[in-house]
């Protein structure tokens, strides 16, 4: 649907099926053209609003949807502009722009229309972390949807994310299935090459808002996220030296015995559930009182227990947790005894619990158990260019400076 005016004297109708056309003006008068046209009511959001002008140069362009300002990009040459970004599904926008000949006469044309009500099924059901969260240098940004994305919207919505931080960080998007996600939710996911720098904001806007995501149907709103990257939290744990070491900004400021998975029961998909996993976690959540049970057993099963313990950091998917020491404290420092948890001392449990942020780095070492990426947020676990090519652009992106 296009609307084309000579100065601003129309002679014909305009609608969904076509556009409007003036009069020539006189020789020499420049012509406007904008794609929607006048009086549209289905127009395609995915296809934005182009505006060209032929025997002159675009001058001041606008449009506007609800008394606000749309973004948009002007051609290198001042000939043709189009909107950055996807329209909104049922958002009625209005259009001006003025164009000029090399001899100085103007040309304004107008155009206002609605678009298509349609919107996919397909929605964004959350962004982490949260919004104004403090996280930690390893935290992975997560575009949540309630289904399965189709391939083919896979790409379009990949380049409508724009990611911002205060120091530039380059990094990859992944797409995950419902079977790769932590909370089983299909997610795009983003994780930076190296840890995030300390003390920076992030800012994260889905221009999902009209996106192609079906046949005729189309993404139905934005999403935005601004959060914070704290101090540089680590923390290294040893099975073999039976030590936890936290650091802040590199610098060792608590360090305590602990006790990790005894091992010994392995079960029918050949995984020793006792054995705490080694590789590098993040931290997850927290619970001030967890309750645990085995995974694959019931009431009566050998090795089945049912416990309430406090202070719980979570590390994995696997139900690994850091957590105060409920059992023999012998155990701490001298042998692992555990059911696959990091057991601490009750002081130490609780300082790491309202210390921690979302995204701390937790590395455990000295285990004959492998921490797989897909456990939790193991995402550290896959090198860099094995996680890229799970980007719909097979590339890496950076961040745009905040």
């Amino acid at each position: 649907m296009t609307l084309v005016l000579g100065l601003a004297t129309a002679c014909g109708g305009g609608g969904d099926g076509g556009g409007t056309t003036a009069k020539s003006a006189g020789e020499g008068t420049p012509q406007v053209t904008i794609t929607p046209a006048d009086g549209g009511g289905k127009a395609r959001p995915d296809e934005g609003v182009t505006v060209t002008a032929s025997g002159g140069t675009l001058g001041q362009v606008s449009v506007k949807l609800a008394g606000a300002d749309v973004p948009g990009t002007l051609s290198a040459d001042k000939t043709k502009w189009h909107t950055t970004w996807t329209l909104q599904p049922g958002g009625a926008y209005q259009v001006s722009a003025t164009a000029t000949s090399p001899k100085g006469k103007s040309t304004t044309a107008t155009s206002a229309f609605r678009t298509s009500r349609a919107t996919a099924a397909t929605r964004i059901s959350n962004v982490v972390p949260s919004e104004n969260e403090t996280v930690g240098t390893g935290m992975p940004v997560f575009i949540q949807f309630n289904k399965a994305v189709p391939e083919k919207a896979k790409p379009a919505i990949e380049r409508s994310i724009e990611i911002s931080s205060t120091t530039p960080t380059e990094g990859a998007w992944r797409w995950l299935a419902a079977g790769e996600s932590f909370n089983g939710l299909p997610s795009v996911v983003f994780r930076p090459k190296r840890p995030w720098k300390p003390r920076q904001k992030v800012s994260v806007t889905v221009h999902y808002a009209g996106l192609k995501i079906g046949d005729d149907v189309f993404g139905d709103k934005d999403a935005a996220r601004t959060f914070k990257i704290g101090d540089s939290h680590t923390i290294n744990i040893n099975a073999k030296t039976h030590r936890l070491v936290a650091k802040k900004n590199g610098r060792t400021i608590r360090t305590w015995g602990v006790s990790l998975g005894s091992g010994g029961d392995v079960q029918a998909d050949g995984v020793d559930h006792l054995l705490t996993t080694s590789g590098v976690h993040l931290t997850m959540d927290r619970v001030r009182l967890e309750r645990m049970r085995p995974p694959g057993k019931k009431k009566g099963d050998p090795g089945w227990y049912d416990e309430k313990v406090p202070w719980a950091t979570r590390i994995s998917n696997s139900g690994e947790y850091i957590h105060q020491n409920t059992a023999d404290p012998a155990c701490l420092g001298r042998r692992n005894c555990s059911h696959g948890c990091v057991r601490s001392p009750g002081d130490d449990a609780r300082w790491l619990f309202n210390w921690s942020y979302r995204g701390d780095l937790v590395t455990i070492t000295g285990t004959k158990r492998d921490l797989a990426w897909t456990n939790g947020w193991g995402y550290w676990q896959l090198p860099f260019t094995k996680w890229a090519k799970g980007s719909a652009l097979n590339k890496p992106t950076k961040t745009t400076p905040a």
